[in-house]
Order: C-alpha cells, then structure tokens, then sequence
C-alpha cells in the first residue's frame, strides 16, 4: 500500500527536518507542510503542521512522522480528520500504563518503544483516511536551546521526498539583547534555491523563511524527483553588552541568563583515565588514540596533566602532573600511540588513581577536573557498582567534578551516570561511529577553557528557583535561572552572583527596575513561566537520581505535578489522545538513550509491510483500530536487527534509567540537559472509527535501566505467546517449538473446541487453525482459504474476496480484508491473515468467550495475575522463577506492534507441560 510519512527532525540544539516515503501522487499528497519555530530568549516552541488529502478512490494509510530533540517536551499533538478534531490529554504515566493493559487484555490495540539516535527521538502517527478524504497534523514541543562554544545553532533538515504545493520552514527569533550574527548555510542555501531562503533582521528579531517552488524542489544540486533533501544550517548568538547578565520578566515569573565575557581562563588540572581492556580492541581504540593525540595539542600552556591507563592493571605515564608544555605533550602522545588493548576491567582502582594524582597535586587559583573513558562494565578487582560509586564519592569528597564518557553500548552506562552526577560532572554516551574520535574531542572542547568555578546566584524577591549554584563556568556556555516573583508589587529586582576567577573572587551585583524591563508581547506573555517550569522539571528529575527514600519521593511528585499542570510529556508522565465512543488504545513509550541503536544505520521503518528510509531511533506506537473498519492492509513488517522495535526479530535492547542530576551544575555542559538518559512515555489513546495507529519511533533515549543488555528474543524455531495481565504494567511472554499442534482453546461443556498447527518456517504464527463445534459443525482456516461445514452443507472462502457474511443456527462467520470474524455458540474469534517479509501467517485473537473455570488450551488464560519481586523474580499462584526482560510482537493486532513482556518459560506461564496443550490432530 503507497503511503506519505512526513517527519520534522530537531537535532543538536534544534534540528528540523521534513521526511515523508514517496508515493504515487494520485494517491496521497501532503499538500501543505509547514514548519514554524518561534525562539524567545533561546526558549523554542516548534510547531509541526501538515496537511494531506487522500486522492485515490479508496481509503489509505497516511503517516505522520517528525523526529524532536531528546531534550525537548512534547506539550501538544492534535489530528483533524475530515473536520473533526482529536487533542492529546497528558496523563500520570502509572495510570496510562495501566489503562494500556487493561486494553490490552481486552485485545484492543496498543503500542511500543522504540530506539533512539544519539539526540533524536521520533514521533509517528498514521491514520486511515477515506477515498479524498483529508487529515491534518499537529505536533508542539518546546526546548530551551542551549549554548555551545559561543553560539545557539538551528539545524533544519527537509527531506520530504515529494514535492509539496505548500511548503514553508519559517523561523522567528527574538532577544531582548540583540543578536550580534546570524548566518544561513547548508546545502538547501544554493545557488538554484537562493531565491526561496530569506533573512531579515531588525536589531532583537531575525527571521528565516525558506519558501521553495515545486519546481525548485526538484531542480537543486541535493533535489531529485522525489524532492527536496537538504538542510538549513542557521546559527546566531546575542549581544553582550551587560556583564550581569539579561531578564525577563512576565506574569509573575523571572528568567535570568548569564553568560560573562573577557575573563581570564582558569588553568586545569586534568587526569585522563583510559580503558585499554580488550573490548576496546580495533576501531575504538584508533580512535581513541586518534582524539586524545588532538586533545593533548590543544592543552593550554599552563594547564597540568596526567595519563593513566588501565584494564585489570593501572598504569600511570607519569606519577606527578606535568604542566602542557610542548615537550611534555609531545611525549605524552607518544606514549598514547603506543596504547594496545588487552585484559580485562577495573575501574576502580583507576579513578581512585587519577583522584589520588589530582589530590597530591592542589594548586590554588586552578580548576580540576577527571575524565574517564570506558566501553565496558566493572569485572575486576572492586566490581560492585554501587561499592565503586561509594569510594570514588568518598574519595573526590566534592573538590572537583569527574565526567565519564561511555564507549558503545556495552558499558554499564547506569552506573557511569550516577558516578558521574555524584561527584560534580555528567556522563556522555561516545556512538560506535566513524565520528567517534570527533565526539570525544567536541566533549572536550566544551570543558577545555574554564572561566569561574564555585559560583552562587542570589536574588532578592524571588522564590521557587531553580538551580542556583554551579561548579565551574565555561566559555562560550551559559547559565539560566529562574524563579517566581514573590511580591508582585515590587519595583525593583535585585541579583547577586559570587563566584572564583583565576586571581580572586568576583561579584556581579545588579538592581534591576522592573519599570525599565522591555514589554513582553502578549503572545509571549506565558514563556518565562513555561521557561521556569521546563528548567525546573528537567532539575526535579536530575535530582531525584541521587536522591533515596522520602527525598526521592517528594522530587518525584513535584516533577509529575509540573508535568501535569503544563501538559509536559516526560518520564513521569503519558500522553492520552482519545476519539470518543469508541475502544481502541494505543500506547507508547518514550525510550531512553541506553536502548540498543548500535546498527541503527542499518535499521528501516516499518509500516504497511513498506520499509522506509533508515531512522536513528527513537520510539514507536503502533495500533489499529477495530479491523471491521479497516481498508485491506498488511501489518508493519519486521527487520532483523531493527533497534527497538521490541519483538521483532534481532532485536535486542537494554534498559536505562531516566534523568540526569548533578550535585552541582556545570553550566558549560548540561544546566538544564537530561543529557541523554530520560524516559519518556507518549501514550496515545484513539478511539477511531476508521483505521489509525501511531508510531513513535529515539533515542531517544531510552527504554529502561541503562545497562546494555541484550533482550532474549524468540529463539529460530519457535513462536513467542504473550499473556496480558490487567494488574502489571508488562504481560508475560514464553515461547512453544514450531510445527507444533496446539490445544488453542477448549469448552467440554458446550463441545467447543479450537486447535492450531504452527508454521514449519518463518516462526510466527499459525498455518492452519481448526473449530469444532459440538459433533456437526467444523471449520477450517488456512492461509489459502476458510471452509466450514455444517455436517450437511459446505461454505467455502477465500482470503481476498468481497467482504462475506454466512449464518446458520448458532454460527456466525464474517469475512473480511485479511480477517475472519467466528462466531460459535458463546465463542467469538477473531482470526488474523498477517503478511510479513513473504510469510503468510494466523493468528487467532479471543473476543469472548465463556467465564467458567473449565476451559482448556493455552488461550483459555487471557489475564494472569502475578507478582513483580525483587531483580527479575516472578511470583504465580505461590510459585517463583527467574524471568527475563524481553519483547514479543502481538499479532491479535492487525497493526502487530511490539511490547515489553516478561519471558518466562512455558511451563511456569501455562502452569503446566507442554505436552498438556498438544493433540495430535487438529
């Protein structure tokens, strides 16, 4: 089936872009396709908008597709279809996973997680429009740009692989100071499309608008038939008049930036600790050498440093920190080209080494700083995590900050964050990629040149602030607070910031007249307390990670009652859309940056047994309404190796933890950044009456604890089962051998019985599945056809044809596309054709059937109650066993998406053998 995917990507500190897989125009055709970015003092609310229209003479799926930065908030999603309009409702995330299952239990549709890149999430949403029917798109998020190296950078990629009549990427900036540059480039800035961009500015306000013909959609050096594919590079930074900084001020809440120039570089003192293990054999370690070669040229001439490299053994270059001078940096990469990989990892012993170097070492007017780059987990000498993270705690005791940088996914990136954000610095994920070299050195380049450390913001007559106190100021960086003003009458606002320069103390003092503050237009009237409640949720969830017992809590509850009151999506939260009168639900998680995105490259989007252009990650919803309203359509295909599409085949994803906190900020690197660890959860509740699901496909970051682990997927020669459950937020799932014949559902009481052969090849469902209904009716399925018989007549069927309705006595079978509806006395089936990657498969889906206890077969149990314990302990009916976290794909779905489950083995699922729920013919 031809489909539109459109997708708008924010990427760096915002990236834009517009991605849609080609169709036919007389299919579909996205007709209008604007991008509107609105920038007030660096708080950027984006809006998404498309619109399509169905042209063909038959209902077809149109997708929605848009990637948005890991940092940023979803705060709305809306679809108008054919006048009507669905809004989104953010809801606790508990509740919606719970209400999740609960549909799942009712065989209704649901969603799944997916993976992430390395700062994208992605958001998508299909739905079946009729024969010139028309849907239009609406997503908000908002993100509060941060500054890098001197500069704000907007990055908008459009790629919408179709010409669009309508297509506007308009963006609007404005600050209070001024901007001081802004320049356009990339590859959408050429000649042939010179005349489609423009640029004004006026003083505080700049806009960009790049309004492309459809000729020139196809007439540029990076166009082709199918559109545009490039991207727009716009980057500005604001004027720096006022050393004290800049405000704002609007309905009862203050935004503070402060950012000072023409300070004197503070030396460091820096020890770099490197894994030389064996995992880091071949690529990573040339690349390795590759960065550190550039980052010990670009020591500054009074800093000291030290190498220490380590894998179950430490080795220090030197014993004493030598000061960076030309000498010392020429024999220090030497050294550092002569680094092989070998043994096996103990990081403890080498960051108390480096913390042991830095302490034998103080120099007073310095800062200090410890860098760790691993790519594993803990497996010599002290390997206990959380005895590691307690020593290194113990021995820095607050005096400098310890970043760790996590190499690959192998690392035991939960672990690395926590250490990282206890002791003053941050953890950084370091991609498997051609470019890691690169990001080793750009992470560098961030904390290269601090200006002041130790520093403390006050401000007289506000409250509710917050992070007020930072370990170190960067250059190029810049810091943000904000609070509530707690007198409205005020006429004056007061701010001090005390901090350490080089040579001495400073202090920035400043009395600011509320009189002279400029006018906030009454659009924007609301931004600074979004600005405050965005700044202070990101913080909450930071927080709560180092946090433990009534603390943690209390950090918890007022982040989920922020997200709430400001209709955030966040770890805490879930957002609900809802087509009323209806009951279909569909659920997504936001993922989290652990999840398994490795071969990312390599992955492919699916939908509609189409696959589309590679995606880096992100999440995924999929759903589908009642299929008794459903044009014929075949279900999302699955990949090999597809990263987070839980259930698929060669899937494997690891779990993470959401958040990111540090004791004390860095303004330089992350202030207001959940880094790349947060775990969100869309989840999207539509009640439709014709087609739809929704896909959200990260990083993004993200699915749950954030140790790299491969998930257990089905083995090659079997099918997997889920088991919902209406009181835990995951099903179980456990797997039976292919080729088997299974005993699917049996009623002696009414004489009811339902078996199914499972597929020799393939492993995904079932072949052939038969009913027998007490000693006269018999009815075959197959993926060839339907025949039943009623022991005098016989009603053949085939998949394909025109929607089919037979009855006799107390059956009932509906044919419809890839679907028969059954039927049976007080038993109704629902029966599935699904077609994925050329295997034709069933699969039955129970929509009623009698409450007695006495039923039999592996489907007579559609809600298990069982018990989470602690690890991965699963408790059923007084018994226990060891589970495992994994993915089944659940094809009771025409939309077949992916979810979380608990995997078990058959025995302890079914609470009994395998050989209980075999026959020996259907």
């Amino acid at each position: 089936m031809c489909q539109a995917t459109v997708s708008v990507t924010l990427l760096g500190f915002l990236l834009i872009s517009a991605i849609a897989a080609p169709t036919k125009k007389e299919d579909v055709e996205i007709y209008r396709f604007h991008i509107n970015s609105t920038v007030t003092s660096r708080y950027a609310i984006t809006v998404i908008t498309s619109r399509v229209v169905n042209q063909h003479s038959e209902s077809k799926e149109i997708n929605f597709q848009v990637k948005i930065p890991k940092n940023a908030f979803i705060s709305k999603f809306r679809m108008t279809i054919d006048g009507k309009t669905y809004d989104g409702v953010v809801k606790e995330k508990e509740a919606a996973q719970q209400q999740y299952s609960q549909a799942v239990a009712r065989g209704e549709s649901a969603g799944v997680v997916s993976s992430v890149g390395r700062t994208l999430e992605e958001f998508k949403t299909s739905v079946t429009v009729a024969a010139n029917g028309k849907v239009t798109f609406e997503l908000t998020y908002e993100e509060l740009l941060k500054r890098r190296l001197g500069k704000y950078e907007l990055l908008i990629n459009a790629q919408p692989m179709q010409p669009v009549a309508d297509f506007k990427i308009d963006v609007y900036i404005h600050e209070d100071p001024g901007i001081s540059f802004l320049e356009v480039k990339g590859g959408l800035n050429t000649e042939e499309l010179a005349n489609a961009v423009t640029t004004t500015r006026s003083g505080k306000e700049a806009w960009v608008h790049f309004y492309p013909t459809r000729e020139q959609q196809t007439m540029c050096k990076s166009c082709t038939e199918t559109g545009l594919n490039g991207d727009l590079i716009i980057t500005y930074d604001v004027e720096r008049v006022n050393p004290n900084g800049d405000w704002k001020i609007s309905n009862g809440y203050v935004a503070h930036w402060f950012a000072p120039m023409g300070i004197q570089q503070i030396p460091k003192n820096v020890v770099f600790v490197i894994d030389r293990s064996g995992s880091m054999h071949g690529r990573k370690m040339e690349q390795t050498r590759l960065a550190m070669q550039r980052i010990l040229g670009d020591l500054a001439s009074d800093d000291n440093f030290g190498l220490i490299i380590f894998d179950s053994h430490v080795d220090v270059w030197k014993q004493e920190l030598l000061q960076a001078t030309e000498s010392n940096v020429n024999l220090a990469k030497s050294f550092v080209r002569r680094i092989e990989d070998q043994g096996a990892t103990d990081i403890n012993s080498a960051v108390l080494k480096g913390v042991e170097m830095i302490n034998r070492h103080p120099r007073e007017g310095s800062a200090s700083i410890l860098i760790l780059l691993t790519d594993g987990a803990p497996n010599s000498g002290v390997s206990n995590p959380e005895r590691i993270q307690a020593n290194v705690k113990e021995a820095i005791g607050g005096k400098f900050a310890l970043y760790c940088l996590g190499f690959g996914f192998d690392v035991n990136f939960d672990f690395l964050e926590k250490m990282a954000l206890e002791n003053g610095g941050l953890a950084r994920r370091i991609y498997e990629d051609s470019d890691a070299d690169l990001q080793l050195q750009g992470f560098y380049e961030e904390v290269a040149t601090p200006l002041l450390h130790d520093l403390q913001l006050n401000y007289e007559g506000a409250s509710n602030l917050t992070q007020t106190e930072f370990g170190l100021y960067y250059n190029g960086s810049e810091i943000v607070v904000a609070g509530e003003i707690t007198d409205n009458s005020l006429e004056s606002f007061k701010v001090e910031v005390v901090a350490f320069s080089k040579s001495k103390k400073v202090k920035y003092e400043e009395t600011v007249s509320l009189r002279d503050l400029p006018e906030v237009p009454p659009q924007h009237e609301n931004f600074t307390q979004r600005l405050w409640a965005y700044l202070t949720v990101k913080q909450l969830l930071r927080k709560e990670l180092t946090l433990k017992g009534e603390e943690k809590e209390a950090a918890k509850k007022e982040a989920l009652d922020l997200s709430l009151k400001y209709s955030f999506v966040t770890p805490l939260t879930s957002m609900v859309v809802t087509k009323p009168q209806e009951s279909d639900t569909q659920v997504a998680h936001k993922p989290k940056e652990g999840e398994e995105r490795g071969r990312c490259h390599d992955c492919l989007l699916v939908s509609q047994g189409r696959r589309g252009g590679p995606v880096g990650g992100g999440f995924h919803i999929l759903a589908h309404s009642p299929p008794v309203f459903h044009p014929a359509h075949s279900p999302p295909m699955s990949h090999p190796g597809l990263p987070g599409l839980q259930g698929l085949p060669g899937l494997q994803a690891m779990p993470v933890r959401p958040g990111l906190q540090r004791e004390r900020g860095i303004s330089g690197i992350s202030d207001y950044e959940v880094a790349e660890h947060q775990d969100y959860d869309y989840f999207f509740q539509i009640e439709p009456q014709s087609a739809d699901f929704v896909t959200m496909n990260p990083r993004p970051t993200k699915i749950s604890q954030f140790q790299m682990t491969s998930l257990p997927l089905p083995p090659a020669n079997s099918v997997r089962f889920l088991i919902s459950s209406s009181s835990q937020p995951k099903p179980l799932c456990y797997d039976i051998p292919l080729a088997s014949k299974i005993r699917l559902l049996a009623d002696p009481s009414s004489q009811f019985s339902m078996n199914g052969e499972l597929t020799l090849y393939g492993g995904k469902g079932f072949k052939q599945i038969a009913i027998h209904y007490k000693t006269n009716h018999h009815l075959t399925i197959s993926t060839s056809g339907i025949n039943y018989s009623d022991g005098q007549n016989a009603v053949n069927f085939v998949w394909g044809q025109e929607p089919t309705k037979h009855e006799a006595d107390s059956v009932s079978v509906i044919l419809r596309n890839n679907e028969v509806d059954v039927t049976i006395g007080s038993v109704r089936v629902v029966f599935l054709l699904h077609k994925e990657d050329r295997d034709v498969f069933l699969w039955p889906a129970i929509r009623q059937q009698p409450k007695h206890g006495s039923l039999q077969g592996i489907l007579a149990k559609t809600d298990v109650q069982y018990e989470k314990l602690l690890g991965s302990r699963i408790k059923i009916n007084n018994q226990e066993e060891s589970a495992s976290l994994s993915t089944a794909t659940d094809y009771r779905l025409h939309s077949a998406p992916s979810v979380e489950c608990w995997l078990v083995r058959l025995q302890f699922a079914l609470q009994g053998e395998l050989s209980d729920f075999t026959v020996s013919q259907l």
